[in-house]
């Protein structure tokens, strides 16, 4: 019996994606310390980061710095190690790797040299928020927004015309400039701003889009965004002639939110589409 019991403990050799806390550090699975600990060498974004979440389990594994600007030059060496035949974990500095964080590199390569590879289930901010959002479960992720806001507007115009919930992250520096983009673009929706998610000044802000303002106070660290799905009861009337060519009169002499400002005035039209062919003309 205890032959077998020792057999099932065995852990085989390969690539390990294992998830790590989004903040409070008791959000880990038993699984996930059992093969860090058991782990040959641990690739990680930030060894600052990750090296709190060993201390406290009391795990010794050997840390590599494994982010965006040294991703590939790490591929190599981990490659090496699991050819003969070691465990390699690979971790962010919180939730499930690859998921908006490095780790698809090395994942490519060994699928391409048939190098095994095993999830280890467990955190994931953008679960989590979705989890309490009380919108719909079918969601899109988009990720991290662009870092321009022209193009963070091409990319609501498209994610505006899905159905589902959407989801994205955004630095909380940035979330001031966007918010009359998400008024425009999701118009009708409701949307949860989470923060500190799991952690002691945990956040979650409720609201209807259309009555989200700008923070006064700068909040700290990455959000999550959950917007909800689109109402199928919102109805919005398309540009007819005569407002198309007012927008191109007024293209060169006004910024597109005055001429949103303007045709809105006094007509029931969507925001949106007035959006959408402004950028068509550019």
């Amino acid at each position: 019996m205890k032959e077998a019991s020792r057999k099932t403990n065995l852990i085989s050799p390969g690539l390990y994606i294992v998830s790590t806390p989004i903040g409070n550090l008791k959000d880990i699975t038993y699984r996930a310390i059992e093969i860090l600990n058991k782990s040959d060498l641990i690739l990680c974004e930030d060894t600052r980061v990750s090296q709190k979440i060993l201390n406290y389990y009391k795990i010794q594994t050997q840390l590599i710095s494994n982010h965006k600007f040294n991703e590939k030059k790490n591929v190599e060496k981990a490659i090496l190690e699991l050819q003969n035949s070691k465990i390699v974990s690979l971790i962010s500095d919180a939730g499930t790797p690859a998921i908006s964080d490095p780790g698809k590199i090395i994942i490519n390569e060994c699928i391409k040299k048939n190098i095994k590879i095993y999830p280890i289930p467990g955190p994931s901010a953008v679960t989590t928020a979705v989890s309490v959002s009380g919108f719909s479960d079918k969601y899109f992720f988009y990720g991290f927004l662009p870092s321009t806001l022209n193009e963070t507007e091409k990319v609501f115009n498209l994610l505006s015309n899905l159905e589902s919930s959407i989801v994205f992250f955004i630095s909380s520096k940035k979330i001031n400039k966007i918010i009359e983009k998400l008024k425009t673009f999701f118009s009708g929706r409701n949307i949860v701003i989470c923060r500190e998610l799991t952690k002691l000044y945990e956040e979650i802000i409720r609201l209807p889009i259309s009555e989200i303002k700008p923070f006064k106070t700068l909040l700290k660290g990455e959000l999550t965004i959950v917007i909800s799905e689109k109402n199928s009861k919102m109805k919005s009337k398309n540009l007819d002639e005569s407002d198309k060519k007012i927008i191109k009169k007024l293209l060169k002499k006004m910024s597109v939110k005055d001429i949103v400002k303007l045709l809105t005035k006094n007509k029931n039209i969507s925001k949106k589409k007035i959006y959408e062919y402004y950028l068509s003309l550019k």
